[in-house]
């Protein structure tokens, strides 16, 4: 296993942003984390490669390849075989051209040919390398990030939000990208709220909501209802633009039990007071008492 999470939960003050979160990724696996915005998904990147705020609190394990990811470690690896393509254009140095920034500012012939080549393969005119970063648009920038991350050959590759502000052609693009990122044997993490770019790239897609799973399945099991278990999946399901795009309500009020107990319409009193363990059924894992789970897990 590439990288492994267990048991993580973050918190910021008194308030939990993630509560027993669990994560595993093989290579050339794509793994989407879909949930909407404030549910925790950016906080969970930052938490993997240690940039997090000191008010910020990660507790659980996380292993790379086997081993605990200690901060030793994350000093060799990040960068070149653990790299993160981050949402915030601000990551790029405004007075610097963003050819030299992908070049990490090497100079030497090879590094500069590399550059030029990965620049052609997503498609961005040579004169590129030497505009600087409020030059380009953002689906520029986001092939420029990605560009830096190939410029070694990564095995885990981070993509947090890679398509906010981008119109539908060119966020399926991008998204492509990752997807053949995957296919030349890297592990990739794509963190989004967009489920739909997520079903068409991901092989497997974990459903965050108010900060703790509530189902990890196939991608392919969005093509219908049925193969969806937990009800806030299959609201999810529901509120696609091709499947009637019903409205669905996010805000949580019970602090244990399902955060998305009130809005189930076969929930229970446990639902709301008890602590919800995961189940397996098939191979999704489900938050869920009455979703038909076989065995507890996790």
């Amino acid at each position: 296993m590439l990288l492994e999470m267990e048991h993580i939960t973050i918190t910021a003050g008194q308030k939990n942003i993630l509560k027993n979160f669990f994560l595993n990724i093989k290579e050339k696996e794509l793994v989407a984390l879909v949930g909407a915005s404030g549910s925790g998904k950016s906080i969970l990147a930052h938490s993997i490669i240690g940039i997090t705020p000191e008010s910020v609190i990660c507790s659980g394990v996380i292993k790379y390849k086997g081993n605990i990811l200690t901060e030793e470690i994350k000093s060799k690896l990040l960068g070149n075989e653990i790299v993160l393509i981050p949402q915030n254009t601000s990551y790029l140095d405004p007075l610097m051209k963003v050819g030299m920034q992908v070049a990490k500012g090497k100079k030497d012939k090879k590094h500069l040919q590399k550059v030029k080549e990965l620049f052609q393969k997503y498609n961005m005119e040579h004169s590129v390398i030497n505009q600087y970063p409020f030059m380009l648009s953002g689906g520029m920038t986001r092939r420029v990030f990605i560009c830096s991350a190939l410029m070694e050959t990564p095995k885990l590759v981070i993509a947090d939000e890679p398509t906010p502000g981008l119109h539908k052609e060119m966020a399926q693009k991008v998204v492509s990208h990752f997807r053949e990122i995957a296919d030349m044997g890297a592990g990739v993490l794509m963190i989004t709220h967009d489920l739909e770019l997520a079903i068409s790239t991901a092989d497997k897609i974990i459903v965050l909501y108010n900060g703790e799973i509530m189902e990890v399945t196939k991608a392919e099991n969005f093509k219908s209802e049925h193969t969806l278990y937990h009800y806030y999946t299959k609201a999810l399901w529901k509120a696609m633009p091709k499947n009637g795009f019903q409205n669905i309500t996010i805000y949580r009020t019970n602090e244990k039990g399902c955060p998305f107990a009130q809005y189930c319409k076969k929930s229970k009193k446990q639902c709301i007071t008890d602590e919800i363990p995961y189940f397996k059924k098939e191979e999704s894992i489900i938050k869920c008492l009455f979703a038909g789970g076989e065995k507890q897990c996790y």
